[in-house]
């Protein structure tokens, strides 16, 4: 039965739900919708802080010999990004069925708005440093397990990963595996779009609009680990080598481990960084290099000296496909609420799951039209990079 007038929260609200049934990357992520802008309305440019864990030595014996300040770290969430879709419908549209206005009008516009926020929050992969690198070759399980092998040694926490992946990596995992996804407890989250299933530890999904990784031509580069690594500054030294690192490929430097997060132990692996901007001899990376004895060291340098090999995970200028294993808390994504206007013919905002929306419409008299604007503000930011790893492939 048709309701006699769709009201502006009806609206809104389904116009929300569709969206967040879309978006399986940024629901899988942690996400923090900031309710002190509910009364007055966030604008473009406010920023959440978001604190990191403190990080400690232990000391060893009864003695104290000295006491570690406790030194608060956080990182910047800028809600900087404002997108929507414009549509005009009209009152008559509005006595149709929720369901019937749904398919017709919120369905094609929300499709396109979550597309758009989806692929913006997912060059956070750009800031992931962990690779398993597979390039000019198919996923296949054991690759999956490798990344969840970084993830425990990262110590991510066991629930709440997700292994998301592009859609050429699902077709060639779902063949492998397809007599797995049969756990009768996930036949009734199909309806999550892009829910595959779950196992080696992971809630799969499956997403088209992971980007892929422009290998650049950097070739031959060296690397002093007595000079080029200074620890605490976010750039390595290279020379001798010709060519480009271009951002987001992923590299490692003989010699140059990764250490244990708590215990500082020597790990046998050497420590993955990726570039954080084009670069030649001066290159921008992430993880900052520590390699000073203390709380936050994350390497170590064996035997430091000039001449140690700088090796660029891909074949040259060549790109290879995306996909993402990662715990929650690795990625943010924030939504603020948008100032409601007075003195229109519809407003309304709606909240669902730590994501907010606002509609506005509005009378045209000169044309007689009713234009209707659907807004979302958000911002994203990757807090914990470590506990996040990329699926390099094909």
């Amino acid at each position: 039965m048709a309701n006699s007038l769709l009201t502006p929260t009806q609206v809104t609200r389904k116009a929300l739900m569709v969206l967040h049934q879309k978006l399986n990357f940024v629901g899988s992520i942690n996400r923090d919708y900031d309710d002190s802008f509910a009364k007055d309305g966030a604008k473009i440019g406010d920023t959440l802080k978001i604190r990191l864990p403190n990080q400690y030595t232990v000391r060893s014996g009864a003695q104290i010999s000295s006491y570690q300040d406790t030194t608060e770290q956080s990182v910047s969430l800028q809600v900087g990004t404002q997108k929507g879709v414009d549509v005009n419908f009209s009152s008559n549209e509005l006595t149709l069925s929720l369901d019937d206005f749904s398919d017709r009008v919120l369905e094609p516009a929300m499709s396109v708005l979550a597309a758009a926020i989806e692929a913006d929050a997912m060059n956070m992969v750009y800031d992931v440093y962990n690779q398993v690198s597979n390039t000019g070759s198919v996923i296949t399980l054991s690759k999956v397990l490798n990344s969840r092998k970084i993830l425990v040694d990262n110590l991510a926490p066991l629930g709440d990963r997700t292994c998301n992946l592009n859609t050429q990596d699902n077709v060639d995992l779902v063949d492998q595996l397809k007599g797995l996804f049969q756990d009768s407890t996930n036949i009734a989250k199909q309806y999550r779009e892009g829910y595959m299933g779950r196992t080696a530890g992971f809630d799969f999904m499956e997403n088209t609009l992971w980007p892929v990784q422009n290998r650049g031509d950097a070739a031959g580069y060296l690397c002093n680990t007595s000079s080029g690594i200074i620890s605490g500054t976010p750039t390595i030294t290279v020379s001798t080598g010709t060519g480009t690192f271009k951002k987001g490929d992923v590299i490692t430097i003989a010699g140059v481990f990764r250490v244990h997060p708590e215990t500082k132990a020597v790990t046998s692996q050497l420590q993955q960084f990726v570039v954080t901007a084009d670069s030649t001899t001066s290159v921008a990376v992430s993880p900052t290099p520590i390699s000073a004895a203390g709380a936050t060291q994350n390497i170590f340098i064996s035997a430091p000296g000039a001449s140690k090999a700088v090796t660029v995970a891909g074949n040259l200028s060549t790109p290879y496909g995306l996909s993402l294993s990662y715990h929650k808390s690795a990625f943010a994504f924030a939504t603020a609420d948008l100032v409601l206007p007075r003195g229109v013919d519809f407003a309304a905002r709606e909240v669902l799951d730590g994501i907010t929306m606002r509609i506005v419409r509005q009378y045209d008299i000169t044309n007689d039209k009713f234009p209707c604007r659907i807004d979302v503000l958000y911002g994203y930011k990757t807090v914990r990079p470590q506990l996040a790893c990329r699926l390099a492939n094909n």
